[in-house]
Order: C-alpha cells, then sequence, then structure tokens
C-alpha cells in the first residue's frame, strides 16, 4: 500500500475561514471512498461539513462535533480533523440512522444487511470488512443500538465513538447526507484492501472496593442508591472523600467497573444530580455489582498496547475514539504530553468522545479504534 493507498489525516485550526480548502490540500489528491470529519463543538459543523463537500464533490463525507480532538499534535482543541480513505484500496457504504429513540431494532437490522449486500456485490474484491460508528453522545441510545448493529454485522468488527461538546453535555451533533442530525447514528460499512485490526484499551484495573445498584433507571442512566444509601454519598465514602469534593476529575481518577463475558467493562460517571443520584455515560441496572477501578500509568500503557498493533508490521494508520475522561484523568495527572507525543508516533487520528462502541458493547473510559495495515501484512 503506498501513500497514495493508505489512510490520509489532515487538521487545521477551525476558524480559519478556508479551514475546508487547507484540509483539502494537506489530504491531496483522490479521489477517496470516504471522509470522516471531527470537529471542535465551537465551529460551525454544517458550514466546515458543506465546504468539505464542495471540496469532493464525488466523496461521501459525515462528520460530528468532539470534546477535543486527536490530531497530529497528539490532543489538540479547536480543530478540525479529516481521516480520509482512498477510493483505489477502500470501498464504503453509509447508513444513517435518525429518530434513534423511536427506531425499530428490527428494522435497523434489515437496513444493515440491505447495505451489507449492496457493498459486497460492488467491493466483493477488497477482502477485510470493518464498520464505523458515530452516534449522539446526549442521545442514551447507545447500548441496544451497538447490541443491534453488531448482531447484525455478524463476525465484521466494528468500533465507534460517541458525539461530544467539548464537555458541556448540552447538544451534541452529527453531519452526514448534508444535513446535521441529533438523536441520530451514522454507521459506516468499509471494505478494504488492507487488513484492519479493531482494539480496545484502558489503563484500569480493579480494585477490591465493590458496590451493588439498589436503586436505579437505566433508561435515564441514573444510579439512585448503592449499597442502599444514596449514591453519590455512598461512592465518595467507599473513594474516602466527601460528597462535595467529587468532581470531573475524582470521576475520571476512579470510574467503577463491571464484569460481563469474562472481563470487566468501564461505566463512567458523567456527574451528581441535585438528588444526589449518579449519572452514567451507560446504561446501570438494579443489582449490578460496581468494582471501583485502580487506574494504571496511561502513558506506559498506551505505549505498550498501541505498540503491540504493529508486532508484525506497523499500520499505515489508526482511526481512534478516546473517552473524554481519559484526556481529563491525564490532564489531572499532569500526562498530557506524554500521551499525545505516543498518540503522535502511532499516526492515530479521532477525537474525545462521550462514550465508545466495542463490538456490541457501549463502553467507557477507554480508547477503542482501527489500526488499518498495508496490504500484505497480517496484524
Amino acid at each position: 500500500m503506498t501513500f497514495s493507498d493508505s489512510p490520509r489525516a489532515a487538521s487545521v485550526p477551525a476558524d480559519l475561514p478556508d479551514a475546508a480548502e487547507r484540509l483539502a490540500r494537506q489530504l491531496g489528491p483522490g479521489p477517496f471512498a470516504h471522509i470522516c470529519i471531527f470537529v471542535t463543538a465551537d465551529a460551525d459543523l454544517a458550514h466546515i461539513c458543506a465546504q468539505a463537500q464542495l471540496a469532493f464533490p464525488r466523496t461521501m463525507i459525515c462528520g460530528c462535533t468532539t470534546a477535543g480532538e486527536i490530531t497530529g499534535n497528539g490532543y489538540d482543541e479547536g480543530q478540525v480533523a479529516a481521516f480520509a480513505l482512498p477510493a483505489a484500496t477502500f470501498d464504503t457504504e453509509m447508513l444513517v440512522l435518525e429518530g434513534l429513540d423511536r427506531l425499530d431494532p428490527r428494522e435497523v437490522i434489515a437496513e444493515l444487511l440491505r447495505a451489507r449486500q449492496n457493498l459486497s456485490l460492488r467491493a466483493g474484491h477488497l477482502a477485510h470488512e470493518s464498520a464505523v460508528l458515530l452516534v449522539d453522545g446526549l442521545s442514551g441510545q447507545e447500548d441496544w443500538l451497538a447490541a443491534a448493529l453488531s448482531g447484525a454485522l455478524g463476525a465484521v468488527p466494528m468500533v465507534g465513538g460517541s458525539a461530544a461538546d467539548g464537555g458541556q453535555f448540552r447538544h451534541t451533533f452529527l453531519h452526514a447526507d448534508g444535513r446535521v442530525l441529533s438523536n441520530a447514528a451514522v454507521l459506516i460499512l468499509l471494505r478494504s484492501q488492507g487488513a484492519v485490526r479493531p482494539f480496545s484499551l484502558d489503563n484500569l484495573h480493579p480494585t477490591e472496593d465493590c458496590m451493588v445498584v439498589t436503586q436505579a433507571d437505566p433508561a435515564r442512566r441514573l444510579v439512585l442508591r448503592i449499597n442502599d444509601e444514596p449514591a453519590a454519598q455512598e461512592y465518595a465514602r467507599l473513594l474516602g472523600v466527601a460528597p462535595d469534593m467529587l468532581t470531573p476529575f475524582v470521576f475520571a481518577a476512579h470510574p467503577v467497573l463491571v464484569r460481563a463475558g469474562g472481563r470487566h467493562h468501564v461505566r463512567a460517571i458523567q456527574g451528581i444530580q441535585p438528588d444526589g443520584a449518579l449519572l452514567f455515560f451507560s446504561a446501570v441496572a438494579e443489582g449490578l455489582v460496581l468494582t471501583i477501578a485502580r487506574p494504571g500509568d496511561m502513558a506506559s500503557h498506551l505505549q505498550q498496547e498501541l505498540a503491540a498493533l504493529g508486532r508484525n508490521g506497523a499500520p499505515a494508520a489508526i482511526l481512534g475514539f478516546d473517552c473524554l475522561f481519559r484526556r481529563i484523568d491525564a490532564t489531572g495527572r499532569q500526562r498530557t504530553r506524554d500521551v499525545s507525543d505516543i498518540l503522535v508516533r502511532h499516526h492515530v487520528t479521532g477525537f474525545s468522545t462521550y462514550g465508545e462502541q466495542f463490538g456490541a458493547m457501549h463502553v467507557n473510559q477507554t480508547m477503542t479504534g482501527l489500526a488499518f495495515y498495508p496490504a500484505g501484512v497480517t496484524p
């Protein structure tokens, strides 16, 4: 896979009047099968994507707002980041799902199967299949959506990220088919000449401190009581801090884990409600046992995991979806520069999310992604 055949990445400050034109110059000539654009929440998503569509009129383009971008500088802010798939070695189908809270999962699955068949008929010579999901990070629909899509994809790996709005938790947006969307998702089906390897990583370890959810509202992602005590109060007690000391930095440093499928999965806490309930980034049910996590060193763990992706040959590029709380934790521990250097070294492009998808799971405080390899490399 030559440069012209590999995924290409570019980024520019979002406040430039010619941001899309500069992106186009950095990406170089196409044609491209698909371009994903990740835009700081302070920018005009519709304008930037519309300008990008003018620059690449025959290319499918989609995008979303972020809680920070991952660019050639590592962790970045105020940027427009683009990840482009050359048409010489990729083909894609894009499925736009609107009104997530009203969708029938059976209709979603049927539509996905039709899209997979169309792509297979057109690009069956491209042997490797994968999928990327972008979803409204405030929709609250990621759990069922990831499970339904993964069921229809079978063995095809799917990773994704929940759109964000810079930590404001007010409005998150996607862009597809020339429109700005909310309460929506975009699924990109990929076929590629080179191998693609999905990954999901976190630097968290279970401790002996466990608690039981005794009252919850899973539809609203609220935990009202833990160990039959007010949730925030009991969580703070187990951490050894006062409830009024619970901040995003504390949540990022002390997420909780649930055990499913033989491994632990992160359930990150978004914030505290006025009544003392804990608001999570994922659904949490009554009776669930939550284990408080202990973080390891993020930078060394990230370097180890990304290096492992290149054990049999380095990826040409990596598309990454990194939870906002990982960035917050890196900042709190003064490891942002170290983490950024590692992301740059391994050619990661993506954004900071309000949640990640990996297969059938909607997860938090992880980095998920796809590593794209040159033709002939078996990861």
